[in-house]
């Protein structure tokens, strides 16, 4: 069981800080039920989560040791095979590794979608709609996991995996 001040990632909501324990006074509700409620930390609202719900998972932010190994893996993470025909099949692979994948699948969606943003900018178009909003998605998430793994602003976080990253090659070039 999560404790007040905890941060967990809830489900496809990114990182939550754990607020409290509280039950519902709402009629229809079980009285007995027992909530989470949580704080997004880079969302607006609260969440009441139910306890023992096994529907949306929800497991403590990773380590900093994981989050340097995660980021360390990323240059040999492949892109992912975007099979969608169409905009509303895109959608629903996108939505499908957001919301089951882990951090993996994150970054494959999203090397994914800045290859096929390259390939629209060098034909003077624009990325779709569903690619730019699977993009922030999988962004926030991941982001901000490694945000509050590294203890570091989110704004900061891609920068540090590039800088990150430009240091190991150039490390494994000398």
């Amino acid at each position: 069981m999560f404790q007040p001040g905890e941060l967990v990632v809830y489900g496809s909501t990114g990182v939550c800080r754990v607020e409290g324990l509280a039950g519902l006074d709402q009629p229809g509700e079980d009285r007995g039920k027992r909530y989470y409620l949580l704080k997004p930390l880079w969302q607006d609202g609260v969440i009441y989560a139910p306890v023992d719900s096994e529907k949306v998972p929800m497991r403590p932010v990773i380590s900093r040791e994981e989050a340097e190994e995660l980021i360390g893996r990323m240059p040999g993470i492949p892109a992912a095979a975007c099979r969608g025909g169409t905009a509303q099949a895109l959608a629903q692979q996108y939505q499908s590794a957001v919301r089951n994948g882990g951090h993996q699948a994150l970054i494959e969606i999203m090397k994914a979608i800045h290859r096929k943003r390259g390939l629209a900018e060098s034909k003077n178009r624009r990325l779709g709609l569903v690619d730019e909003r699977y993009m922030k998605q999988a962004e926030r998430l991941l982001y901000g996991e490694l945000a509050v793994a590294l203890e570091i602003p989110y704004d900061g976080v891609e920068d540090y995996i590039a800088a990150r990253l430009e240091g190991e090659a150039e490390s494994a070039g000398a």
